[in-house]
C-alpha cells in the first residue's frame, strides 16, 4: 500500500502541479481544500475537479471564515491590485496577502496528517515567481517542520514530519513545464484573485499576470479563460 501524504489543494496552478508531483513520488494523496471566505471561491470547484481527474480517493474540505479576520483583498472589501509591473510586484507585501494563511493551512494539514497516519505534507508555495508573501519562503517551511515535531502527539512519539515544497525554487515557467511532463491539464485550474461571476480570469491581477508570463516563457499555450477583451 502506498504511503499517504496530505496535499493542500486550492485548484490553482501551483497546488495542482504539487499534487501531480506527490503522485509521481509514489504517495497516495489525501487532498485538503480550504474555504476561507476567499473572493475567488471558484477555485474550490476547480480543486474538486482536479482531484477527481487525478484519481484522488480521499478529498476533504474545511471551512474557516477568514473574512472575520479580514486585512486582505482576498477576504475583505479591499480592491485587488491590477496591472502591476514585475518591479512593482518585487517590492513590499501586497494587500492580497492573507494574514498567517499558510501557517493556518499547514496546521490544518498537519492535524489531518496525524489522523490519517501520514508524516508527509505537500504545499505549492513558490519563492521565485511570487508576490512577496512571507509565508512562501523556505525559512517558513523549515520552521513549521520544527514546530510540527513539538506540537503533535505523533511528533513527540518519534514521527518525523516533512513539509514538501517542491516548487519553491522554480520559476512559474519551470513549474508549468514540470507539470506538462506529468500530464497536468492546466485548463482545469484557476489562479485569478478577482474573477467575474462566471469564474473567468480578470487577466490583470498579480496572479493572472504571473500565470500568463509563465505560460509564455514555458512555450506552452495558455488555456485560461479570460473575461471578454482580455488577452
Amino acid at each position: 500500500m502506498a504511503k499517504r501524504a496530505v496535499v493542500l489543494l486550492s485548484g490553482g496552478l501551483d497546488s495542482t502541479t504539487c499534487l501531480a508531483m506527490a503522485k509521481a513520488a509514489g504517495f497516495e494523496p489525501v487532498c485538503l481544500s480550504i474555504a476561507y471566505g476567499q473572493r475567488h471561491s471558484v477555485e474550490l470547484e476547480r480543486a474538486r475537479k482536479v482531484a477527481q481527474a487525478m484519481g484522488v480517493r480521499d478529498v476533504r474540505l474545511v471551512t474557516v471564515d477568514l473574512r472575520q479576520v479580514g486585512g486582505s483583498a482576498l477576504t475583505d472589501d479591499i480592491p485587488v491590485p491590477k496591472d502591476r509591473s514585475d518591479e512593482d510586484m518585487s517590492h513590499d507585501v501586497p494587500v492580497t496577502y492573507v494574514p498567517a494563511r499558510n501557517a493556518l493551512f499547514l496546521s490544518l494539514a498537519l492535524g489531518l496528517a496525524e489522523v490519517v497516519g501520514a508524516t508527509d505534507l505537500y504545499i505549492g508555495v513558490n519563492a521565485v515567481d511570487y508576490s512577496g508573501y512571507p509565508d512562501c519562503r523556505p525559512e517558513f517551511i523549515r520552521s513549521f517542520e520544527t514546530m510540527a515535531q513539538l506540537a503533535t502527539k505523533a511528533g513527540v512519539e518519534g514521527a518525523r514530519f516533512q513539509v514538501h515544497a517542491p516548487l519553491s525554487g522554480l520559476t512559474k515557467a519551470q513549474i508549468i513545464q514540470a507539470g506538462v511532463k506529468l500530464g497536468v491539464d492546466y485548463g482545469m485550474t484557476h489562479s485569478c484573485y478577482d474573477p467575474d461571476a462566471q469564474g473567468r480570469a480578470c487577466g490583470r491581477c498579480d496572479s493572472c499576470l504571473l500565470r500568463a508570463k509563465g505560460f509564455q516563457e514555458a512555450g506552452v499555450p495558455d488555456p485560461t479563460t479570460y473575461v471578454d477583451g482580455v488577452r
